[in-house]
């Protein structure tokens, strides 16, 4: 059986770096898959990942427990019966609702194959003063199906962001466990911890957004006309747009972090994943 966890978080709370750091510190000697979905079409996600050593599969641009979870299954499939991992990891979207995942997980037809172990939710407490986010279905269902609630970008807090996260956890803690974590550094012992949050979740009403055919990182092609390509995505209120450049497009690396920080929008995360060419002093866009 394949040791399983699900580990949620809203948009931007750390969760792939989290993973990240999970991966980085795993016995050497065990084979780890990474079943990740994300909001955007443009798969950085998996991108960030690609380099883990990890098994790998994407469920980008969409949400992994719709259409009865079919687009889920079938990676999760993939994994299990190609792959045989020891651990697998199932990073949902920041928007995804973890209550179609979790059933599927505990369905009869997974019995032979998961060991279903802790949910962890990575967590940035500022997210707690923020209305639309804490308003947000999600996020709240997000939370109330973890295990173990891990406090991520500790370095960042505020003190109105911590007793926000106090009296959070005084209402809706229970016997569950608290833990706070810098830059994603979660302790891998936190994994092999027993499922034991039951509580019966609703099902989302918020489920709107956006289903058309997409296709994570590594299988996005442009034609050889074209240098770059802008993809869509939205749902509940949040939009998400990526760009892949081809392997020949340099950018300054100064200027575009820069262009990145300063650009004017209401986010919660701003990412990329390039490449270093040979011989090169700058990232090629991807």
């Amino acid at each position: 059986m394949t040791r399983t966890n699900l580990i949620t978080g809203f948009l931007g709370s750390g969760k792939t770096t989290s993973i990240l750091h999970l991966l980085a510190h795993k016995d050497p000697n065990e084979k780890w898959a990474v079943l990740v979905n994300e909001f955007g079409e443009v798969g950085i996600d998996g991108a960030l990942l690609a380099d883990s050593g990890a098994l790998l599969k994407e469920i980008p641009g969409g949400c992994m427990c719709c259409v009865n979870g079919l687009p889920m299954q079938v990676g999760l499939n993939t994994l299990l019966r190609q792959g045989k991992p020891d651990r697998l990891l199932i990073e949902p979207t920041g928007l995804g609702h973890p209550k179609q995942i979790l059933d599927l997980l505990t369905a009869p037809v997974y019995e032979p194959w998961i060991d279903l172990r802790a949910t962890l939710c990575i967590l940035d407490p500022r997210l707690l003063l923020d209305e639309k986010s804490a308003s947000n279905e999600n996020f709240r269902d997000q939370l109330a199906a973890a295990d173990i609630i891990v406090a991520n970008k500790s370095d960042r807090t505020t003190p109105e962001s911590e007793q926000a996260l106090q009296r959070w956890w005084q209402q809706n803690g229970g016997d569950r466990q608290l833990i706070h974590s810098e830059h994603g550094k979660v302790d891998g012992h936190l994994l092999d911890l027993p499922r034991r949050n039951l509580a019966e979740l609703p099902a989302s009403a918020a489920h709107s957004h956006q289903h058309v055919v997409k296709k994570g990182l590594a299988a996005l092609s442009l034609p050889e006309h074209q240098r770059w390509r802008r993809s869509l995505n939205s749902g509940q209120g949040y939009q998400a747009c990526g760009w892949i450049f081809d392997a020949d497009t340099v950018f300054d690396t100064i200027g575009i972090l820069e262009w990145a920080r300063l650009a004017p929008v209401e986010t919660r995360q701003r990412r990329a994943a390039y490449s270093r060419r040979a011989g090169a002093n700058q990232p090629s866009g991807r």
